[in-house]
């Protein structure tokens, strides 16, 4: 069986210039867990739910943040104050910030013609998910594990059911 067969042929996108809110609202609203991303027509990476918990990380309060020994006692809380609104600051920001900013840019792809056993080998090795499906420059398709596990239990029912006739 062959990725051609069955890859999602009508592939959800976005842009580079996307802002990553509307980004995470498609793959909310498609119940999907990435998004090729398109510049100009070309495939110039993949944005996926990886890579928008990535931009949530904060970083580190100062470890030279210390108070004389009396106040020891309300160090904790103040600097679990600062992670605090450092995270919210975070969380505000998030969605403004381009696609292209967030995306993976190394975007490993599969052809319309590639074994589906392939497909899943490259997902095993590169440990992805899915793969945009390319001919030539053009997107033409997509295929998750979903998609693979699928095709190798209709396979599986064909061959059952042309020995069970």
């Amino acid at each position: 069986m062959l990725v051609k067969d069955i890859m999602t042929k009508n592939v959800i996108t976005c842009t580079v210039t996307s802002p990553l809110r509307e980004a995470v609202a498609l793959l909310r609203k498609n119940h999907i867990g990435g998004l090729p991303v398109l510049d100009n027509g070309e495939l110039a990476g993949i944005i996926t739910e990886s890579d928008v918990i990535a931009q949530l990380e904060t970083s580190r309060v100062s470890d030279d943040l210390w108070l004389p020994s009396p106040l020891e006692i309300i160090e904790i809380p103040i600097r679990e104050f600062i992670n605090w609104e450092k995270t919210k600051h975070a969380l505000t920001n998030i969605g403004d910030t381009p696609v292209k900013k967030a995306m993976t840019h190394r975007v490993v792809t599969a052809t319309e013609e590639m074994d589906i056993e392939a497909a899943a080998s490259l997902m095993l090795k590169e440990g992805i998910a899915r793969l945009p499906v390319m001919r030539g420059k053009l997107l033409v398709g997509i295929v998750t594990r979903a998609d693979i596990i699928q095709g190798v239990g209709k396979s599986y029912d064909q061959t059952c059911g042309s020995e069970n006739a």
